[in-house]
């Protein structure tokens, strides 16, 4: 018989070690009130991702960013973060949604959306600067 507790109980065990750091790692969440781009993208569903570039001789030093969302928008915001930081521009707008699945290995194919999404948002920071 299933119950409440064994459903957490299946999700920590069904889940690969790198989805589980990424929708639990809250390292890079947080509001800049200064940054060299920034974007936000809002699905129809209300879920809400920001980011927040750090960028120096087009080469990414660091990435920030907030969340209204679930868990499995954390895990592919910080993915994002983990192929971008330390690249250059052009390298991390080549970043894929089927690169996050990939390596977060279990993300649930009715919630690869939020891969898509996060990047979403990511571009749209690399916009803005760019416009800068």
């Amino acid at each position: 018989m299933n119950t409440k507790s064994d459903k957490t109980f299946d999700f920590w065990n069904d889940h690969s070690l790198e989805f589980l750091e990424m929708a639990m790692k809250r390292d890079y969440q947080e509001t800049l009130t200064s940054c060299n781009g920034y974007g936000k993208k809002t699905r129809e569903c209300g879920d809400t991702i920001e980011f927040y570039l750090m960028i120096k001789n087009a080469v990414i030093q660091s990435v920030s960013y907030n969340i209204k969302g679930c868990l499995f928008s954390h895990a592919c915001a910080n993915t994002v973060i983990k192929f971008a930081n330390g690249q250059t521009i052009e390298k991390a707008r080549k970043i894929a949604a089927n690169d996050i699945t990939v390596y977060l290995k279990t993300l649930p194919k009715e919630e690869a959306h939020c891969a898509a999404h996060a990047l979403a948002a990511f571009h749209l920071a690399i916009d803005d600067y760019e416009k800068r």
